[in-house]
């Protein structure tokens, strides 16, 4: 699941980086408007989701998200700031924000934001994505087969969730890395395979289908 971070407080940034790995999110961070807009623009790089601050160099938040709207961009957006007036979080609503956080806020909370939104896009009404007999858990983040756990590593994870969210679909070799690493990760030849590979050992040759030339889809495991 890859995220796009806007957000120009170097403490905040960082720390919003590191929990948000941990959840299994690929965070890619830019620290100006300007460039929060070009990266939501980018049809190379497609986000699930954004993170927007407010209070930004060069553009502010409530410009970009405006202009993104306008431009018929919809990816989710939660826009983070210090500003808790009534009428800053009607502003930032109807500006294109599907939510609003006040500065200070917990990491936990922005997660939990977050899956809603997520939930809201892909319209489901339970964090949990149920594909046959597995289970994978966002919130927890955990998978489970036939009700047993299955400990995966972040990776696999998030390679299971992309192909999950989108039973049917097939996902090339460049939609996957998309999902798996961010701008400053270098990227091996056979880390996909490999990353698949370890999933069908733990859930069976069949979870994951290649299409050959094309790429690989979610299989049914019963």
């Amino acid at each position: 699941m890859r995220l796009l971070l806007i957000e120009d407080d170097r403490m905040i940034g960082e720390s919003l980086v590191r929990g948000l790995r941990d959840d299994g999110y690929v965070v890619d961070w830019v620290k100006d408007g300007a460039a929060g807009l070009a990266a939501i623009q980018d049809p190379a790089t497609p986000y699930a989701i954004a993170v927007l601050d407010w209070n930004l160099p060069r553009k502010d938040g409530l410009t970009v998200l405006k202009a993104a709207r306008r431009a018929g961009n919809t990816i989710p957006v939660l826009m983070i700031t210090a500003r808790d007036e009534l009428a800053d979080r009607v502003s930032g609503l109807d500006g294109g924000a599907d939510d609003y956080l006040v500065k200070p806020f917990e990491l936990a909370e922005l997660k939990a934001r977050l899956r809603s939104l997520l939930r809201r896009r892909d319209g489901r009404a339970s964090s949990e994505v149920i594909h046959g007999a597995i289970v994978l858990d966002p919130v927890t983040h955990t998978v489970k087969l036939h009700d047993t756990p299955v400990a995966v590593t972040s990776r696999e994870f998030a390679l299971l969730r992309a192909l999950m969210e989108r039973p049917g679909s097939v996902l090339s070799r460049t939609q996957i890395e998309e999902h798996l690493y961010g701008w400053e990760t270098e990227v091996q030849s056979n880390a996909i395979e490999f990353t698949i590979h370890s999933l069908r050992r733990k859930l069976g040759s069949g979870v994951i289908e290649n299409v050959r030339g094309v790429g690989w889809r979610i299989g049914l495991v019963s």
